[in-house]
């Protein structure tokens, strides 16, 4: 029976294959959260008790809402019930975890009205907020 199956020589790999990274959603908890970004938070707050002559240091720009502008431009020339619906729902959301996760969508959208081309350039820029990890190593035991 097995000599019924015709074995292949596996296709070689692509260049693609190499230069693809991947790309991962926010941390779902704040830094603030971890030990190091505690003891910054009590850094400063020292530093302001101490030294209240120094300048406060400026408030962090609120990147969620540059960030949904960006979602928001990457749809805005397409027309729609489609496209419109998912304008609101990256209007909702409420993390960059949740924008992470509507990028696939985005992609579909703008591949069904444009190009498969023009979407992998959107979603590029799009992929930019979030962190990023060097793909697998394929020489690496999956037994580990």
């Amino acid at each position: 029976m097995f000599s019924l199956v015709a074995r292949r020589p596996a296709s070689p790999p692509s260049s693609l294959m190499h230069s693809r990274v991947e790309v991962c959603p926010p941390e779902l908890w704040p830094s603030s959260l971890s030990w190091r970004g505690r003891l910054q938070r009590w850094a400063r707050r020292i530093t302001a008790r101490l030294a209240p002559w120094m300048p406060a240091p400026a408030r962090p720009v609120n990147r969620l809402h540059l960030v949904k502008a960006e979602f928001v431009d990457s749809l805005s020339d397409l027309d729609g019930d489609a496209p419109q619906t998912l304008v609101d729902r990256i209007e909702r959301a409420r993390s960059l975890r949740e924008l992470w996760h509507l990028r696939s969508s985005v992609y579909g959208q703008v591949a069904l009205a444009l190009s498969q081309g023009e979407a992998e350039r959107r979603l590029a820029g799009l992929n930019r907020h979030f962190p990023v990890r060097a793909p697998r190593s394929g020489l690496m035991s999956l037994e580990h």
